[in-house]
């Protein structure tokens, strides 16, 4: 029997990672690699990529701190001074979530590693529905990203950043991950509780979102659960 080839997985413990990691295990023999960077929920998050991981029987698993991020501060995620925002769904512009070029420190730390393995891609679970609050959600950043890895590793390294729900809602996503039997009661999203989910900042809310909207009761709790359109 041939090896299959294998992929390191960027693993936040949220959903559309776990649907990604899901995704991925289909095809490759896969590495998981999870990034703390100081948010406010790291402890919840954490023990979420370990028990996906569990799920899928994941051997090699990686927990990085990127400590810096929080030095570097500026997002209400790193920052206890910023506030997490209550949702806005209608919302346009930056949130006071995002950290900056966060997805930038998290693949080269994920290209590091899948050129350590030999592994051939690496997957992150990005969605470009975010893209108009997170610039480094859109497929120009993934296809720059691409290029930035051919020219800054071996001769013959070959890997690539797959993207395969960047261009789903997040309502498409939980019926693929649904589909696929992906853990989503093992998931953690809130961007501000680590004992029960807020069901009010953006991350609860596209998360609730989209569960409502397929007709699919989330798994986790939540201290409330609004009903969002």
């Amino acid at each position: 029997m041939m090896a299959r080839p294998r992929a390191v997985v960027l693993l936040s413990g949220g959903m559309d990672s776990c649907v990604t990691a899901a995704i991925a295990a289909r095809e490759f023999d896969i590495a998981v690699l999870h990034l703390s960077y100081g948010q406010r929920t790291q402890a919840r998050e954490l023990r979420a990529f370990h028990d996906v991981a569990d799920f899928f029987g994941v051997r090699d698993r990686l927990a990085v701190s990127m400590e810096h991020l929080a030095k570097i501060g500026g997002s209400s995620l790193t920052d206890p001074a910023i506030p997490v925002a209550r949702a806005d769904l209608a919302g346009s512009g930056i949130p006071t979530s995002y950290v900056p070029f966060r997805n930038a420190n998290m693949l080269a730390a994920a290209v590091s590693w899948a050129e350590v393995l030999g592994a051939g891609a690496v997957f992150i679970g990005a969605v470009e529905e975010d893209s108009s609050g997170y610039p480094d959600c859109r497929r120009e950043f993934y296809a720059a990203f691409n290029e930035t890895i051919r020219q800054g590793t071996k001769p013959e390294t070959r890997i690539t950043i797959q993207t395969p729900v960047i261009g789903l809602g997040k309502e498409e996503i939980i019926q693929l991950g649904t589909a696929l039997k992906a853990p989503f009661h093992l998931t953690w999203s809130c961007y501000q509780r680590e004992d029960i989910a807020c069901g009010l900042c953006d991350s609860c809310a596209l998360r609730l979102r989209a569960f409502q909207s397929a007709g699919i009761p989330d798994p986790i709790p939540y201290a409330v659960r609004p009903e969002y359109t």
